[in-house]
């Protein structure tokens, strides 16, 4: 398999923000809680950014964010089913919580430039 070489680094905005690629997904991410849609747009990115040229710490955003996504799919799909027998609610809500913490963590590592500690983990 051939490992992406690495692009040229970003440069910070005036405000000390940085938009690199992994904040820009996570940006996405957290955009769906008012547009519903703009997630599947950020993991497409992801999902394409995997497969470029990109620095090492980016990859293991790429990671998260993917599986953060499937995975907050997956339990939605869970919650949704369950809505009939009364804990749905609580399972849509652990979700979303759940979502949000991984991609703020996201964000915030991608800001420092810094890999995610375990990106394959289910937890936060």
């Amino acid at each position: 398999m051939n490992e992406p070489t690495q692009r040229p680094n970003a440069t910070p905005g005036a405000n000390g923000f940085e938009f690199n690629r992994p904040t820009i997904a996570g940006l996405l991410y957290l955009a769906s809680c008012i547009t519903g849609i703009s997630a599947i747009i950020g993991v497409v990115l992801c999902y394409v950014w995997k497969g470029e040229p990109h620095e090492p710490w980016e990859a293991t955003h790429y990671t998260y964010l993917i599986r953060t996504f499937w995975i907050g799919v997956v339990g939605s799909v869970a919650g949704i089913v369950t809505l009939l027998v009364g804990i749905g609610f609580l399972i849509l809500l652990g979700i979303a919580i759940w979502s949000l913490v991984r991609t703020v963590l996201s964000i915030v590592s991608a800001q420092k430039r810094e890999a995610m500690k375990d990106p394959e983990t289910l937890f936060v």
